[in-house]
């Protein structure tokens, strides 16, 4: 089998349905459920969960070496996969510390344990075994309008409590392949959309808000441009990495959709105009509003995802137009999973961090 930690959350629940939906390999799923790691996300797995099943789940954090032991010791995954992390720009930034301890500490207890596990391996199991870390374009930094895009020899320079716990993490995922020879692998990815992300990131922000009447807050003057990338392209990514990917190497993972947040915001009121033309608020996009800009935010990310392609074969199957009607889509056809997650404490922590921001 193999090991996913963080596989209740946006990335790591869409990597394990894809997983089960193409592989009879089991997966054990190591979750903290932290506010966003949801187990309605992985409902449709019921009847797959348990001793005997193809989907163990877990509850509990990579940072307790002791369970992080015992599971391996018990189902001696032959692959990890560390999707593990706190992961939104604007938490890290009003409460840092989190990040430091799960994406930088937790990684470093992962390690650990993965290192004694695969060092008592046999001969055969240990050449096998891989720990592919997940992680993210904003370890480089902040792009200008007219820069190439990051390629894996960008240097890095992040710009966020965030950006800098995830730095931290792929420098220690390195170390440890070069100083212990664990075999690892990284890939770094652009923003990720798609089914069952968390309504704090831009697009089920946007969606949530405008199917419910409320303002669409849109940072500064909407320019920032980032490169969208559909989740189950980013899965199918991690899989070709996983299966073929040179051990120590980092692999850049992009969609090749440059576009400023502002056109996305607009692209999905557009959608919404379309698919749900009875709505009283027409158009959706009158309900743009634009705030106060977050502080360091990065103006431009965009990834040169060359690297996997030449060595990998691999490059997204959807476009940006394809990938957010699927999600618009997704999402109006789910509205009770977004109600469900749109609880008291996501309500409390949209007013930290959006008030003052007129």
């Amino acid at each position: 089998m193999i090991l996913v930690t963080g596989g209740a959350g946006f990335i790591g629940a869409n990597f394990v349905l894809d997983w089960l939906k193409r592989h009879h390999e089991p997966v054990l799923n190591l979750d903290k459920l932290t506010y966003a790691g949801n187990p309605e996300n992985l409902a449709s797995l019921r009847g797959e969960s348990g001793n005997g099943g193809r989907h163990l789940f877990v509850q509990g954090d990579i940072g307790d070496r002791a369970l992080v032991a015992r599971l391996l010791a018990e189902h001696r995954p032959r692959a990890i996969v560390n999707f593990a992390a706190e992961s939104h720009v604007d938490r890290s930034i009003h409460g840092p510390e989190d990040f430091i301890q799960t994406n930088i500490v937790g990684t470093f207890h992962l390690l650990e344990e993965t290192r004694g596990y695969w060092m008592n391996l046999g001969e055969a199991d240990k050449a096998a075994f891989r720990f592919l870390h997940v992680s993210t374009d904003e370890v480089y930094g902040s792009l200008g309008p007219e820069d190439a895009p990051f390629t894996e020899e960008t240097p890095f320079a992040p710009n966020s409590p965030y950006s800098a716990s995830k730095a931290s993490s792929d420098h220690l995922v390195r170390a440890y392949h070069h100083t212990y020879g664990l075999p690892t692998l990284t890939t770094n990815c652009s923003n990720n959309y798609g089914p069952y992300q968390f309504p704090e990131k831009l697009i089920p922000l946007m969606i949530l808000n405008a199917t419910r009447g409320k303002p669409l807050p849109i940072y500064g003057d909407g320019m920032n441009v980032r490169d969208w990338l559909y989740v189950t392209d980013h899965c199918s990514a991690i899989r070709a990495v996983l299966e073929q990917g040179r051990l120590g190497e980092t692999y850049n993972v992009g969609g090749w959709n440059e576009m400023p947040n502002i056109e996305i915001v607009k692209t999905v009121c557009g959608l919404l105009d379309e698919m749900i033309p009875s709505s009283p608020i027409m158009p959706h996009a009158s309900l743009l509003t634009y705030v106060k800009d977050r502080p360091g935010h990065d103006r431009r990310y965009a990834i040169d995802a060359g690297k996997i392609h030449r060595e990998l074969g691999w490059k997204p199957a959807e476009t940006f137009e394809t990938g957010i009607r699927k999600t618009v889509a997704w999402y109006l056809e789910h509205m009770d999973w977004v109600e469900n997650v749109a609880s008291g404490e996501y309500r409390k922590w949209l007013d930290t961090n959006y008030a003052g921001r007129t």
